[in-house]
């Protein structure tokens, strides 16, 4: 299937402002997403928030069927939720660990995530055991195998990191895991939208997901997905009348899936949003975007590694839409303002977001661009030439 780039330009309205690559922190929303944000909340001023939310029923759930399609989902394994942080954590605070008990994670580890795990290591007791990288810079699946042992109780995995361009091979981390019967928790905040994610495919047992980046969706929305055979590995960390039912004055009956994850209160414009920004992929043909967005990147690593003074700093057997860079005489961030002077979005890349990978390779503070399926070889060219006459 081939894209009308032109037609999903101009159904971006930021494309006429800026060059956004900056789309692992939040793509720009094409205008049937804006539209159904905007006439949701203006449906709430109208007639009252609760009876908005029951008038646009239908489409607050729809959402939950077309992260169903996207994921490869089952009917109930999915929960929306505030962001993906919320969502990871939903699965990690809720599982039971004793003393003694061992997680594996990979060095790619995202900071929140690993904060998390620290905490609960000065908390509970419990090891956290760091896969090494290959030669490739991807979780080490051999290391992985050797270092799963009887008291490993969850592999956690950053599928794409937050800097890098690093694909990590999520199947066949699934495939280990399977194998030893490992849980398995996959952070997809930076793939799902950027690449194929399946989740029978992939063999996780729990996913989280954000809608403000490569789904093109708005701020304030995430989902989990909870595998039904693997729900009741987890307990909620909380509980309110919408996760479950108070059945008599002593007892009560938690939602019987994966809804029991997720809380009465929430933006229920930014929900409806998240669906139309999924149907709007699935409309699009992810196969196509997905190529597309690993084809552009491509070609921006190569402009960039031809400029003096440039190097591009990203990893991987496989590599997607993340672009990381520095320079070896201009401050990085004199070179953002020359962009940002140019109306091209991007971000810096702080070591403290992935410090063990950071560390590991003597990491600086680095220019983060990433491109997604709407950008043009015309604006990597100026991207590029930016980028030269900075130095």
């Amino acid at each position: 299937m081939s894209l009308n780039i032109q037609a999903l330009r101009d159904d971006t309205p930021g494309c006429e402002n800026v060059v956004h690559f900056n789309n692992a922190g939040a793509g720009l929303m094409p205008r049937p997403v804006l539209e159904a944000i905007t006439d949701h909340l203006n449906l709430e001023a109208e007639i009252g928030g609760y009876e908005a939310h029951a008038k646009a029923n239908a489409a607050y759930q729809s959402t939950y069927a077309a992260l169903e399609t996207l994921l490869g989902a089952q009917k109930g394994e999915i929960a929306l939720l505030e962001n993906a942080t919320r969502a990871w954590d939903q699965v990690f605070y809720g599982m039971k660990f004793n003393s003694g008990d061992r997680i594996i994670t990979a060095q790619a580890s995202y900071a929140s995530n690993y904060i998390a795990m620290l905490q609960r290591a000065k908390n509970e007791g419990i090891h956290i055991d760091v896969i090494e990288s290959d030669e490739d810079g991807q979780i080490d699946l051999a290391a992985l195998k050797t270092a799963i042992g009887p008291k490993t109780r969850l592999i956690c995995l950053t599928h794409i990191p937050t800097n890098g361009g690093l694909v990590n091979p999520a199947k066949e981390v699934g495939k280990v895991a399977r194998a030893h019967g490992v849980p398995f928790l996959l952070d997809a905040c930076q793939s799902v939208g950027q690449v194929e994610v399946n989740v029978d495919e992939i063999g996780c047992d729990f996913l989280s997901g954000t809608g403000r980046k490569y789904l093109r969706g708005p701020r304030g929305t995430g989902f989990l997905y909870v595998r039904s055979s693997s729900i009741d590995l987890i307990e909620p960390p909380f509980l309110d009348l919408h996760a479950a039912v108070w059945t008599q004055l002593d007892t009560y009956e938690m939602h019987p899936d994966s809804r029991r994850f997720e809380n009465w209160e929430g933006y229920v414009a930014g929900k409806i949003g998240l669906g139309r920004a999924v149907n709007y992929l699935l409309e699009v043909g992810p196969e196509a975007t997905f190529s597309r967005i690993v084809a552009l990147a491509a070609q921006l690593r190569h402009s960039l590694n031809v400029l003096p003074g440039v190097t591009v700093h990203d990893i991987g057997a496989t590599k997607g839409g993340i672009v990381t860079f520095s320079h070896h005489s201009v401050p990085i961030q004199t070179i953002k303002q020359h962009l940002d002077a140019q109306y091209i979005n991007v971000n810096l890349a702080h070591p403290e977001w992935a410090r063990l990978d950071a560390e590991r390779r003597g990491l600086p503070v680095m220019i983060r661009a990433s491109v997604h399926y709407y950008n043009t070889i015309a604006e990597i060219d100026q991207f590029c030439e930016v980028v030269r006459s900075a130095s």
